[in-house]
Formats: C-alpha cells, structure tokens, sequence
C-alpha cells in the first residue's frame, strides 16, 4: 500500500531547511526567506538544488507557520507524502541478518513527542519510524522541528494499520517489543539479538489492547516508587538507547538510510 497523501505542509528555521536541502531536497516545493537572511551555506544549498524562492516580508509568516513558531525567517513548503515510503518499499532495503530495530508509533498525539521520538531513533541508530494514517499524530512543521530535522535522516514509513504491520513484521522475523508500565519484562534484561520492532502508545491510554495482544514481549522501565510513569518520548529514547549498547555499531558512522527512496537522499 502506497503511503496516503498528505496535504503540503510548512517547516520553519534555518537548521531544519538546511537538514532538507542536505538530505531530501525532492521534498522542497517552495521557500520563504527574508531578505536579512545572509547565510551562505543555506542559500547555496537552495541555488545548488535550484529550489524556487520567494521573499518574506517583516512581520509576516505567522499565517503559515502559526503564531507559536519562531521561523527565523525562513520557512519552506514540502510535501510530507514524498518522505513517507511503504511498509513493503521499506522492508525491501532492511539488512534483517543485522538485527535492526525499529519503533512503531501507536497513537502518539503530540507532534513534540514524535518529534523526538523521530529525533532519538535517528540518534540511537534505529532503522526506520513506522507512522500510522489513523488517530495519529502526522508529519508537520512541529514535528520537524521537535525532530531537530531528523525526519529528513531517518525513514518514515506510512502504514494503514498497526496489527497488520505487526503481522507483517513477525513474518520478516521481527520481535515485537510493546513498551507498559505493567510490562513483564524489564528492559535490563533483554538481549535484542533478533530483529525488533517497539511499539510506542499513546500518551494517556498507552498501547491498544488488542496490540498489546500482538506483541510477543511487553517491556516496563524501571523506575523509582516516587514517580508513577514516564513520558512517552522520554522512555522511548530510553529503551532505544538499551537497545543500542547491545549493538554498538548502531552509533557509528552514518550509514545510507534503509529504504530511502535514492532521489530522496
């Protein structure tokens, strides 16, 4: 299934543009600058990749990024559907006899806790972020910026439904890994010589029920008496770092992103 069009969305500041320009230029339709943007290296990057320019008025820019953002005088318009590859697309550039790891996200709401959830499993050296079309948080502006421009690093892979991506998954040899505070195992304890996926719920409910189901292992984290849970992104980046100290080569050079489509790199 071809991930599902998403309308165009606007990311904001110097860092995550220069992220997309370095990584995935295909996905820049337009830019915003203001004139007082003299920085060198962004605006070669533009002229290299001749992406279209248009100036940014002073004081403008908030109707498309929101009165919130700080764009710095910069913001572009991308198309998000181009980032996003198919499950199948994916799972065709995985090296499965390395034991990579992947994260699910399973109802996340907040766009700043996708976005660093994207942000850890690009650090941690995890495979690929697999990003539900329903009652979940999407790709936008917040996102990448929470992400610190690590979607343009990292796969983003679009999947319809959670459970059928599970199924898939374990066909491919995958372990499912959901992340509870009722979890039977703790992370300490887990060796992750298998290929693994963690599943990562929602803020407030955590994992669905029947997804619970599908996992083979539930992890919990270990924490103290005193504080009843953690933040989803928090223990996310927690059990990706656990992860990777049992594969150390998980936090090496860069390697090329698996499944990246090549005029997306």
């Amino acid at each position: 299934m071809k991930p599902k069009r998403q309308e165009k969305i606007h990311i904001y500041g110097k860092h995550a543009l220069v992220e997309a320009l370095r990584h995935s230029p295909k996905v820049i339709r337009k830019v915003f600058l203001s004139p007082e943007m003299r920085d060198a290296e962004l605006r070669s990057l533009l002229a290299k990749n001749s992406i279209p320019t248009t100036p940014l008025s002073p004081g403008r820019g908030k109707e498309l990024t929101g009165a919130d953002a700080v764009h710095q005088g910069v913001i572009a318009t991308i198309d998000p559907a181009s980032l996003q590859l198919s499950l199948d697309e994916f799972l065709k550039g995985i090296e499965r006899e390395k034991n990579p790891s992947i994260v699910i996200l399973g109802e996340v709401q907040d766009p700043h806790n996708v976005g660093a959830i994207i942000r850890s499993a690009a650090a941690f050296g995890l495979a690929g972020v697999l990003i539900p079309e329903h009652n979940q948080a999407p790709v936008t502006g917040a996102v990448v910026k929470a992400s610190a421009g690590m979607v343009f690093r990292i796969p983003l892979v679009s999947i319809g439904n959670v459970n059928h991506a599970l199924r898939v998954l374990k066909e491919k040899g995958f372990w499912i890994y959901g992340l509870s505070t009722e979890g039977k195992r703790s992370l300490g304890t887990e060796t992750f010589d298998a290929p693994s996926a963690f599943i990562i719920g929602n803020e407030g409910s955590g994992i669905r029920e029947k997804t619970l189901e599908a996992c083979d292992y539930t992890l919990n984290i270990p924490i103290h008496s005193r504080a009843e849970s953690l933040n989803a992104a928090v223990s996310a980046a927690i059990v990706f770092y656990e992860w990777s100290r049992k594969h150390p080569a998980s936090v090496g050079p860069e390697p090329a992103p698996a499944g990246r489509r090549p005029e997306a790199l």
